[in-house]
């Protein structure tokens, strides 16, 4: 099956925060992703401190017959985070759903357009 043809999911993956509030610009992301993406379900999904996790909304999303998700780390830097823990994960949602095919972005934060929007918000006057 041609993956244009498959209902997809992108899932925003981001740290978390025991702080409530921390959370509202990530949703405010996916509601944007998904007004551009309207036949894709957007979700945001936390390592830690925050839910859901990745493995809950990706059940989901599998559930409601999504076939291929790309998940998109929602960091600036590659640490330990992304460099280590998130291919972990990744693997064992593989292992987990082998019907699914999952795509790992890179960090937001290596994208030549992020650094350049930062960067002149940086020095906006």
């Amino acid at each position: 099956m041609n993956v244009s043809n498959r209902q997809r999911g992108v899932v925003l993956f981001a740290h978390g925060s025991r702080d409530p509030l921390w959370r509202l610009p990530m949703e405010a992301v996916a509601r944007h992703a998904a007004s551009l993406a309207p036949d894709a379900q957007v979700a945001c999904a936390y390592l830690e401190l925050t839910e859901p996790d990745l493995p809950t909304v990706c059940a989901h999303m599998v559930q409601a017959g999504v076939q291929a998700i790309t998940i998109v780390p929602m960091f600036l830097g590659v640490g330990k985070h992304a460099r280590e823990d998130l291919p972990v994960l990744v693997s064992d949602l593989t292992a987990a759903h082998p019907e699914v095919r999952f795509t790992l972005q890179a960090a937001v934060g290596e994208h030549p357009e992020v650094v350049d929007v930062l960067a002149r918000l940086a020095v906006a006057v």
